[in-house]
C-alpha cells in the first residue's frame, strides 16, 4: 500500500482521484509544498496533504483545492506522527496534559508499560500510590488499565497514548511483592487480569526484570502472561533481567518468550552496559537475527544517550527489597542487614544486576531527583562529590540516601558506549524510546532534575546521529518512528501518511532539528520541529503549542470495541 501510494505521487497524483479532480473537493488543512516522509522508508516526494476532520483526506497535487487553512511546508520534511515506545508520561500527563516535551519533537503518541503500569490495581495498590507520591500528585479514581487511559482522555491531553500491562502490576495485584512463585490458581488469576487488560486495549504485556518485585519472576511466569496476552495478538515487551554480565542470557530468554508464545516479542533499550560488556554487543545482534530468521518477531528501541536512568535500588541486591518500600527502608536501617547489603554491594554481582558496578565508579552515578527537600541540593551532582561531601563511602552514600529521602531517589548511570550505540541504531529492527517522561520547565517539573531524554530523545536521534553522524538516512529513520513501531504494536491506521489513517503528522526542518537539554541543564525544549498535528488537530503551530488537547486511547489488537466497527 505504501508503496503503491509512492508510485502514485510520483505521477502527481492523489490516492483516491486525479489532481484535476481535486478543485471541488474542499478540506480543514492542506499541508502544501513539503517534502512528505510517508513512514515506508522509501525516498520522499514533494507533495500536499489534505486533512479533513481527524483523518488525512488527499495526498498529492492539491493546488487547486481548497482549504480553511493552507500550511506552507516548503524545505520542511513532513512526516507521520512519531511513536515514542517507551513512555514513562503516566504521571507527567496527569500533571500536565500539553505533553511539551515530546510534542515539540514531534511525538504523538506515547506507549507506555514497562513492567509497572496504572492499572489493574486493588485498594492496597492504590493506598501505596498515593503514598509514594511526590513531585506530582494526583487521586487514582480508577482500579482498571483501560479506565486510567480513559480517565487520562476525559482530563484532556495532548498526544495519544497506548500501554502494555505491567507484569509487575499483576504480580503485585495477586501476590503482593512477595519473593515467591505463584501457584497455579494464582497464576491463572494473573493471566485473567491481562486477557482483562487486553480486552480493554493493552498492547500485551510488559516486564522490567532487574527490579524488585518484578525480579522474582521465573521463566515461566512471564512465557503464562504473555500467552494470555497472545490470545488476542498481544506482544511481549522487556526490560531484560539483564543488561551486563549476562546479557547474552537475557536476550535468549526473551527470545524463547516469543519461540513459547508465538508473540512479538521486544527489548527496550537495548544496550549492553558496563565497560566489560560493551563487546556483547555484536554478538547480541546475532542472537537477535538468528531467532528471527527462525520466524520470531523480535525487535528492540533505544534511547539516544550514553547514560541511563532508574534509582538507586538497582545499586542493592533484590532480596533486601521484598515486601515493596517500607520493609526495604526498615532492612536498611537494621546494623547487621546493612552490613550485608553493603558487602553485596561492594561484591560483584551474583543473579542480581548492579548499575554501580556496571559503572566505572561513582563519578559515573548523577543524582537528579529527591522527595525531601533537604536533600535537593545535591540534584545533578555525583555519588563521588556527595560522598566526598559527607564523608562517607560510595555505598553507606546510597544506603543513607536511600534512608533519608524515603525514596529509591532518582538517579542516572553513565554505561553504554557511542559505537555500540550507533550499530544498535543501524540494526533494521531498532525503534526509538525515551524512557521518561513528557514535561516542561515550570511547575511541579522544576522540583528536579530530569534525564535530558525527557526534551531531547528524538531530536537527538534526527540531529545528531541521522543528520551530523549519517547513521541512516532520513526516510529509514521516519520509518523507524512511524511505521515499524506501529507494526510492532499492531495498531491500525496510524504510523503513516495514507489516505483514511488518523491525521498525526509532523512538519519539521531536519537540517534544524536539534536537542539542548543536558544534565546540567534539563529543562530545556528541542528545536526543529515546526507543526504537529494529532488526530487532524494542530497542537504545535510555528513551534508554540496551541493549547489543544485532542488526544485519544489507542487501543491494541485485543480491545473488544474492534468487533463491533
Amino acid at each position: 500500500m505504501l508503496r503503491r501510494t509512492l508510485l502514485a505521487l510520483a505521477g502527481a497524483l492523489s490516492l483516491g482521484a486525479c489532481a484535476s479532480t481535486q478543485s471541488a473537493e474542499r478540506y480543514d488543512v492542506i499541508i502544501a509544498n513539503g517534502t512528505v516522509y510517508d513512514g515506508s522508508g522509501s525516498a520522499p516526494v514533494g507533495a500536499d496533504i489534505a486533512i479533513r476532520g481527524d483523518r488525512i483526506a488527499a495526498i498529492g497535487n492539491l493546488a487547486g483545492a481548497s482549504a480553511s487553512q493552507r500550511i506552507d511546508a516548503h524545505g520542511m520534511a513532513v512526516a507521520p506522527g512519531f511513536i515514542n515506545m517507551l513512555s514513562w508520561a503516566t504521571e507527567s500527563l496527569l500533571e500536565d496534559g500539553l505533553s511539551q516535551s515530546d510534542i515539540r519533537q514531534g511525538v504523538t503518541l506515547e506507549v507506555m508499560g514497562e513492567g509497572w503500569t496504572m492499572g489493574p490495581i486493588n485498594e492496597a495498590m492504590r493506598a501505596e500510590m498515593i503514598r509514594q507520591q511526590s513531585y506530582i500528585q494526583f487521586d487514582p479514581t480508577w482500579t482498571t488499565l483501560g479506565e486510567y487511559m480513559d480517565h487520562m482522555v476525559e482530563r484532556g491531553i495532548t498526544p495519544n497514548i497506548a500501554s502494555y500491562v505491567g507484569a509487575t502490576t499483576v504480580r503485585i495485584h495477586v501476590l503482593g511483592e512477595a519473593d515467591r512463585a505463584p501457584n497455579a490458581q494464582e497464576l491463572a488469576q494473573m493471566q485473567d487480569l491481562v486477557r482483562q487488560a487486553m480486552r480493554e486495549g493493552a498492547l500485551g504485556v510488559g516486564s522490567s526484570l532487574i527490579y524488585a518485585p518484578a525480579a522474582y519472576a521465573q521463566t515461566d511466569e512471564l512465557i503464562a502472561l504473555t500467552a494470555a496476552a497472545a490470545e488476542f495478538n498481544g506482544g511481549y515487551i522487556s526490560h531484560m533481567r539483564s543488561e551486563g554480565d549476562r546479557y547474552l542470557e537475557a536476550i535468549d530468554e526473551l527470545i524463547a518468550i516469543g519461540r513459547a508464545t508465538g508473540a512479538r516479542v521486544q527489548m527496550y533499550h537495548m544496550k549492553p552496559a558496563g565497560e566489560a560488556n560493551w563487546d556483547l554487543s555484536e554478538p547480541g545482534l546475532a542472537r537477535l537475527n538468528a531467532a528471527r530468521a527462525e520466524g520470531i518477531d523480535v525487535t528492540a528501541n533505544v534511547y539516544t544517550y550514553l547514560a541511563g536512568a532508574t534509582g538507586l535500588d538497582a545499586t542493592m541486591p533484590p532480596w533486601v527489597q521484598e515486601g515493596g518500600h517500607d520493609a526495604w527502608v526498615a532492612r536498611l536501617r537494621d546494623p547487621a542487614i546493612r552490613a550485608r547489603v553493603l558487602r553485596e554491594m561492594r561484591a560483584p554481582a551474583t543473579n542480581w544486576e548492579s548499575l554501580l558496578r556496571l559503572t566505572r565508579g561513582p563519578q559515573d552515578v548523577i543524582l537528579i531527583g529527591f522527595r525531601n527537600p533537604e536533600l535537593r541540593g545535591y540534584t545533578g551532582k555525583t555519588l563521588a562529590e556527595v560522598a566526598a561531601a559527607r564523608g562517607t563511602s560510595p555505598e553507606d552514600t546510597i544506603i543513607d540516601l536511600v534512608i533519608e529521602d524515603n525514596s529509591r531517589v532518582d538517579t542516572a548511570y553513565v554505561l553504554m558506549s557511542e559505537e555500540n550505540l550507533e550499530r544498535n541504531l543501524r540494526w533494521p529492527y531498532t525503534m526509538l524510546g525515551s524512557d521518561a517522561g513528557s514535561m516542561a520547565p515550570e511547575g511541579a517539573f522544576l522540583q528536579f532534575n530530569p534525564h535530558p531524554r525527557s526534551y531531547g530523545n528524538v531530536a537527538r536521534f534526527l540531529g545528531r546521529y541521522v543528520r551530523d553522524r549519517q547513521v541512516m538516512p532520513l526516510e529509514e529513520a521516519i520509518r523507524r518512528l512511524t511505521t515499524l513501531p506501529a507494526q510492532s504494536i499492531a495498531i491500525r491506521e496510524r504510523g503513516a501518511l495514507e489516505v483514511g489513517y488518523f491525521a498525526d503528522v509532523v512538519v519539521f526542518d531536519p537540517a534544524t532539528i536539534a536537542d539542548h537539554s543536558t544534565f546540567e541543564n534539563p529543562h530545556v525544549y528541542s528545536t526543529g520541529v515546526r507543526d504537529v498535528f494529532v488526530n487532524g488537530a494542530q497542537v504545535l503551530r510555528d513551534g508554540e503549542h496551541t493549547g489543544a488537547t485532542p488526544g485519544q486511547v489507542v487501543r491494541g489488537p485485543g480491545w473488544i470495541g474492534y468487533a463491533s466497527e
